[in-house]
C-alpha cells in the first residue's frame, strides 16, 4: 500500500506535518466494484487512493454510463469538489480490491500555510483541468474511430490489460462498435492485436485518423 508522502501534493510537508495529517486520515478497504461515493453526494472528505484503481462515471438520464477516467494509486480523487465545497460530479467505483484514505477538508486547508504545498495544489488542479479539457475534446469532437486510433497510439496499454468491454466503457462506446472498428484496423494492416499485445503496423495511418476524424481516406491510401 502506498502512503500519502508518495503523492506529490504531500511531498513537500515536513515529517511533522505528515505524520499529523496521517494521524486525521481514515483509512477505508475496498472489494472490487464498490462504490465510493455517487455522483450528487456532499464532498466532507479529500479522498486519497493508496492502493488499488477507481473509475469516475457520470450517469445519463437515460442511464447511460459515460466513463470519465481511471486513476492508479497512489492519486487523489474529485479534488475539485471538495475544494469547491460542491457535490461530486460522478460517481467513484473500484475496478480491483483497494484502499482509500479519507482526510477531512478542515485538515487540508491547514496544509495551505505550507507554500510548497499550496503550489503542489495548484499544479495538481491544473492538470485535472487539462484531464476535463481534453475529455470534452474527445467526447464532443472525435469519431469513434479517432477515439480508438488515439487510444492506440497514446495509451496502448488498456489494451493489453483490459477486455474488450471494459475498453469499450472507457472509450464510452459499444462493445461491437469496438470490435468492428479494430476489425477494421487489422484488416487494413494498421495494427495488429494478438492475445492482449498491440503491434502498431502504421503510426502514420492512426495518426490520419484522428486527423480527418474518418478512416475513409485510411481506405483509401492502403489499396
Amino acid at each position: 500500500m502506498h502512503t500519502i508522502k508518495e503523492i506529490p501534493l504531500f511531498s513537500e510537508l515536513t515529517e511533522e506535518q505528515l505524520k499529523s495529517v496521517e494521524e486525521q486520515m481514515l483509512v477505508r478497504h475496498y472489494l472490487k466494484d464498490s462504490i465510493v461515493f455517487y455522483e450528487g453526494d456532499e464532498s466532507e472528505y479529500l479522498y486519497i487512493l493508496l492502493e488499488g484503481r477507481v473509475k469516475l462515471f457520470k450517469t445519463s438520464p437515460k442511464g447511460t454510463k459515460i466513463h470519465m477516467h481511471n486513476f492508479a494509486a497512489p492519486e487523489m480523487i474529485a479534488l475539485f469538489p471538495v475544494l469547491g465545497d460542491i457535490p461530486f460530479h460522478a460517481t467513484c467505483k473500484f475496478v480491483t480490491d483497494g484502499t482509500m484514505g479519507l482526510l477531512r477538508v478542515d485538515k487540508l486547508y491547514d496544509c495551505l500555510h505550507n507554500t510548497d504545498f499550496a503550489l503542489s495544489l495548484i499544479s495538481s488542479l491544473l492538470k485535472r483541468m487539462n484531464i476535463l479539457v481534453e475529455l470534452l475534446h474527445k467526447e464532443t469532437i472525435y469519431s469513434s474511430e479517432a477515439k480508438i486510433a488515439d487510444a492506440l497510439l497514446n495509451n496502448t496499454s488498456i489494451f493489453e490489460r483490459l477486455k474488450n468491454n471494459e475498453i469499450a466503457s472507457i472509450l464510452n462506446m459499444t462493445p461491437e462498435t469496438l470490435s468492428r472498428i479494430l476489425t477494421k484496423l487489422k484488416k487494413e494492416k494498421i495494427v495488429t492485436i494478438e492475445e492482449h499485445v498491440v503491434t502498431i503496423i502504421d503510426a502514420s495511418a492512426l495518426e490520419e485518423i484522428i486527423e480527418t476524424n474518418s478512416m475513409k481516406n485510411v481506405y483509401s491510401s492502403t489499396k
